[in-house]
């Protein structure tokens, strides 16, 4: 059922249906990445110029070569930072079309069953700001843990599977149901959801390519509540 649905979703992301959704949401990304970038940049030279100004008539003429040593470690640390918010800025940007790419799947890959509704507009960027909490909080988690020998990658697929596969499974519940509801179906489900949040975590370590990790998780979500459904999985509390 998991596979089935991470299978179903990796091929409806490069269809011509999902092009538009793709294009806005990695445009958004990128320009979203840029302005990150000067941002930092800014900020960086505001913070460090106080330091070159008060030392820079103390350096003697064989350190001149220290300037440029640093503008590249410094040109490497906004780059790293910049990796570090590649995911929590794609979900951001992302969580503003998940009903788009669920109205997608819905239409196309279930026209007899009766369509979803949209979340409100105000809920969807509420549920867009709560996926960028999640990534963050949750590569925070994996961060601080990677000097532990044995646990760091761990905790990374552990944290993000547990979050994301929360998230990601009660959009797509809340289209046919309330919050509530959505909530008690994702509790009856818990081992499948977790082990689908999983498979979400290892798309969101590929480089590149997890820049349509809240594509692909709205997506198989929408795909594995179907199949919840369909097993007859639905708890009493939550049958419509």
């Amino acid at each position: 059922m998991i596979l089935d649905a991470a299978l179903a979703s990796l091929r409806k992301l490069f269809t011509p249906e999902f092009r538009w959704v793709f294009l806005k949401t990695l445009g958004l990304t990128l320009l979203a990445l840029i302005a990150l970038w000067f941002g930092l940049r800014e900020v960086f030279e505001w913070l460090a110029l106080p330091w070159l100004v008060a030392f820079s008539p103390e350096v003697p003429d064989w350190a001149a070569w220290l300037g440029p040593i640093a503008a590249i470690a410094a040109g490497m640390v906004l780059a790293f930072g910049l990796a570090l918010l590649i995911a929590p800025i794609s979900a951001l940007v992302a969580g503003l079309f998940l009903d788009d790419i669920a109205e997608v799947v819905e239409r196309t890959d279930y026209p007899q069953d009766p369509p979803g509704r949209a979340v409100p507009a105000m809920r969807a960027l509420v549920l867009s700001l709560k996926f960028l909490g999640v990534v963050i909080l949750g590569n925070l988690i994996a961060l601080a843990l990677l000097l532990v020998p044995g646990v760091n990658i761990a905790a990374f697929f552990l944290v993000n599977g547990y979050l994301l596969g929360r998230e990601f499974f009660e959009f797509a519940a809340m289209r046919h149901m309330s919050e509530a509801d959505a909530k008690a179906l994702r509790q009856d489900n818990a081992g499948t959801v977790f082990v689908a949040g999983l498979v979400v975590a290892a798309f969101l370590a590929i480089p590149l390519l997890n820049l349509l990790t809240p594509l692909f998780a709205a997506a198989m979500m929408v795909h594995l509540n179907k199949a919840v459904s369909a097993r007859g999985a639905l708890a009493p509390s939550v049958r419509r």
